[in-house]
This record gives C-alpha cells, sequence and structure tokens, in this order.
C-alpha cells in the first residue's frame, strides 16, 4: 500500500483523483484544528523557556534529524544550554522519559537514540511534546531553549520559531492533501514559518516566502557496529559483496549517497523505523545508516558499518535563529 501511494504522490497515478475526496476532509479537519488552536479552543501550552520548531509539511524523511542536531549545536555555540525533545516515533513508550545512547529504541524510537548519542545536550521523548519539556525542563533547570523534532504540526505545543524542512529531490511531491499527496498541511503553511531548509536541492527550484537555505548531508566515515571506535573509508571495501540497508523515509537518498563515495552495492530497502531482526541482514559487508545500526547493534555481524551524516547549510540560518529568539524572548544571558 505504501508503495502504491508513494507511485501516486510523486508520479503519474490516476488513482489520486478518487482518493481527492478524501484529501478535502482531511483539508478541513486540518483547518479546524489549526483554528481551533489560534481561536483557543484547544489549549497551547507555553513552556518558560523558548522553543524552536524542527518539521516538515509532507510525510516522510526529509532531514529533519540532521538538522535538529545541527540546530541543537548552533544553540549551544550561541551560550544557550539546549534540550531536545520527540515524540518517539516507532517506540512504544507513551508516558515522557529521558533518552540515553544505552536506551532501546523499540521502547523510545530510533531517531531519540541517534540524537542522545550525537547531541551534547538532554533528549526526552513523550507523545505530549508539552510534557516532554515540562518534565526535561525539571530534571535538567539549566536547558535555556528547547528544539522540537518534528513538531510543526503539534500545536499543543507554543513554539518561537518554526523552521520547516524541504526534501529537495522529491518536493510536495503532487502538491496534494493525505491521502491523494503526501502533505499533511496545505502548502500556504510555508507562509506563517520562519524558515525553510531545502535538502539536497536548490531553493530557488521552489516557491518559498520565508527566507530559505540549502542543505547537503555530508559524511564518508563508516564505523563499526560492534566496535565505533573501528572506521573505514570507502576505498577500504574495495573488492567485496557489499549490501546497503536503509529503512528511513527515503532509502535511495542513502544509497545514492553510497554510489557518490564510488561504492557498488546491492541496496535492500525497508519501511521507515523498521524493527530489525537478525534475519534482515544477509551475509556480506553491511552498509547501513546511522538510524538503522541503532537497532542492529544487538545482532550485528562483524562485517557490519553504519555511515554517521551531518548536515552542512548555507550560510544565514544561525543568525536568523538567534536574531529571532531574541527578537522574541530577548538577549540570552546565560
Amino acid at each position: 500500500m505504501k508503495d502504491f501511494l508513494e507511485r501516486c504522490w510523486y508520479g503519474h497515478c490516476r488513482a489520486r483523483f478518487l482518493l481527492a475526496p478524501l484529501s478535502l476532509v482531511f483539508f478541513f479537519l486540518v483547518a479546524w484544528r489549526r483554528l481551533a488552536y489560534r481561536a483557543g479552543l484547544l489549549r497551547a501550552r507555553r513552556l518558560p523557556v523558548p522553543v524552536v520548531v524542527v518539521g516538515n509539511l509532507g510525510v516522510g524523511g526529509s532531514g529533519k534529524t540532521p538538522l535538529t542536531l545541527c540546530v541543537a549545536q548552533w544553540l549551544a555555540e550561541l551560550g544557550y544550554h539546549p534540550g531536545i525533545i520527540s515524540r518517539g516515533y516507532g517506540g512504544r513508550a507513551r508516558a515522557p522519559m529521558p533518552v540515553r545512547a544505552d536506551s532501546d529504541p523499540a521502547l523510545v524510537g530510533d531517531e531519540p537514540v541517534l540524537m542522545a548519542r550525537r547531541a551534547a545536550c538532554p533528549v526526552w521523548i513523550g507523545r505530549k511534546r508539552a510534557e516532554a519539556g515540562r518534565q526535561l525542563l525539571a530534571f535538567h533547570p539549566e536547558v535555556d531553549v528547547l528544539v522540537s523534532d518534528d513538531g510543526l504540526q503539534h500545536y499543543a505545543l507554543e513554539r518561537d520559531m518554526e523552521i520547516v524542512v524541504v526534501d529537495g529531490l522529491r518536493g510536495f511531491g503532487n502538491g496534494l492533501l493525505l491521502p491523494a499527496g503526501p502533505l499533511r498541511e496545505p502548502l500556504g503553511r510555508l507562509a506563517t514559518v520562519d524558515a525553510a531548509v531545502v535538502n539536497g536541492g536548490d531553493p530557488e527550484d521552489f516557491i518559498l516566502l520565508p527566507p530559505s537555505f540549502a542543505m547537503s548531508l555530508s559524511g564518508a566515515t563508516f564505523r563499526n557496529l560492534r566496535d565505533p571506535g573501528r572506521t573505514a573509508v570507502a576505498t577500504e571495501f574495495a573488492g567485496r559483496e557489499i549490501h546497503a540497508l536503509a529503512g528511513i523515509g527515503h532509502p535511495q537518498r542513502f544509497f545514492d549517497h553510497l554510489e557518490g563515495l564510488g561504492l557498488n552495492v546491492t541496496p535492500h530497502a525497508f519501511p521507515d523505523h523498521h524493527a530489525y531482526s537478525a534475519a534482515d541482514l544477509p551475509a556480506g559487508t553491511l552498509l547501513m545508516t546511522e538510524k538503522d545500526a541503532v537497532k542492529c547493534v544487538p545482532f550485528a555481524p562483524p562485517d557490519a558499518w553504519f555511515l554517521a551524516v551531518d548536515a552542512i547549510l548555507t550560510p544565514g540560518l544561525k543568525t536568523l535563529i538567534n536574531h529571532t529568539l531574541k527578537a522574541r524572548h530577548g538577549p540570552q544571558t546565560a
């Protein structure tokens, strides 16, 4: 079903016209919900520290997690003490809880574990992000700004800045709302955010009203799943049978990245947030994303490696974040 929908969203598919009435219903539900929060019919909670939201308009991966980590790092460089909150998608936990580098991805979600391993700041998850933020602040009173991962549509938490990530390769698909298209909100929502970041593309190729920035994902060093202290570069895999695994929103992005490193791989695409088992891992050299790796460590063979990537952005977004927070919350006094 997912493959069928994605063909309709990003290709030519007459079935989308059959789904259009459902998209119209979805539009009215989305519009009513947003209006209800703006009118005070539904309560949005204000936390005592600024909140920066990183999200997107559509479903699937667009690069939110690397950007969230980048924003948290920038905030620390600006003198803040950031914390990260996330829904914990893919995990079974319902109550707010902290996430550590050794947390179980099946409990708290794969992306929060990845962020806990990479970020030099507290990470908490919770179905209700306002409560997750409140708990994080209670346990970490030094935190003076929160970054909400994938929180654009979570209107129950008030925010001071919104950054939307756009997939530079797939864009907004056919531009329609779910289920006829990939969008969770209409394209008009772009006019209300503070910044747009295009991952893997040129912002000039899109009609983006807010300040826009280009982002790319950089990474060329592989780390061994069993022993992350062991590293390798692409040339060291020459002559091997290489299998590439990706259970992310857009697996082809990872496979293309490996090809750009000069690797000839056999690709294995899995659903986003796939719960791996040992049976999923073929024989041979295995290369996977860091998000997949956090779930495969317990049963990884010796020749399994992950590629960690970092977000690289055109200049200006860090300054915009600093100016926006100062304008809406006053200067940093840490």
